[in-house]
Order: C-alpha cells, then sequence, then structure tokens
C-alpha cells in the first residue's frame, strides 16, 4: 500500500513537471517574439525619424532592415507556436505578427503583456 502511495506521488510529480515545461516553452517562443517585435518597431521609428513625410502605411520590411539595431540583413524570423513562419506587419505602428492570411497572431489574447506583442 505504501509504496502504491509513493509510485502515485512520483508520477503525479513527473505529470506536473512535464504540463510546466511545455507551458514554459510557449511562454518563451512568446517572449522571443516579442523580443523581435521590438527591434523592428525601433528600426521603423528610427527610419520614420529619417523619413519624417514617409506615412506608415507606405512602409514596408525592406525600408527597415538598415535601421535594424542588430545590423541583420534581414528582419528576423520569428514562428508560431505550431512552428509555422510570421510575417511583421510594418504598415502600423507598433508593428505586429501576422499569419499567412495576413489575420494578426497573439495568443495570449493581450496586446500589451509583451507576448507576441510589443507592449507597453
Amino acid at each position: 500500500m505504501e509504496l502504491t502511495v509513493v509510485i502515485f506521488v512520483i508520477l503525479s510529480i513527473m505529470g506536473a513537471t512535464m504540463y510546466f515545461a511545455g507551458n514554459i516553452g510557449e511562454w518563451n517562443k512568446g517572449k522571443k517574439a516579442s523580443a523581435a517585435l521590438r527591434e523592428v518597431y525601433v528600426a521603423q521609428r528610427s527610419y520614420l525619424a529619417d523619413n519624417p513625410r514617409r506615412e506608415v502605411s507606405a512602409i514596408n520590411g525592406r525600408d527597415l532592415i538598415q535601421y535594424l539595431p542588430s545590423g541583420a540583413s534581414v528582419l528576423p524570423g520569428v514562428e508560431d507556436l505550431n512552428g509555422n513562419r510570421l510575417s511583421f506587419d510594418v504598415n502600423q505602428s507598433p508593428p505586429v505578427l501576422t499569419e499567412l492570411g495576413g489575420s494578426v497572431y497573439d495568443p495570449s489574447g493581450s496586446p500589451t503583456d509583451s507576448l507576441w506583442d510589443v507592449g507597453e
């Protein structure tokens, strides 16, 4: 009887650990996406500072590459929770991540929590 309880407790702890490890992985992907969005947002603001007459709606990703703080030659790559590639919509400020169909991607449900978005 005691051995059964011990085995049950060990299996319960292992199950809880695996559950929380999955959530941490999702949170980590969201934080990385947010960091990439903030980098693109900095590039967007720098571009607009150098080109004050340009409308935000007229900006494209190629315009921002030379303004990326990391010095990268392409916009950062971001994947959704399923591994699909996301795009940056830089025609609005702050920029957002979009899916292939063009809809905004933010599984966190909040546009200001710094997960999958620029934050406040």
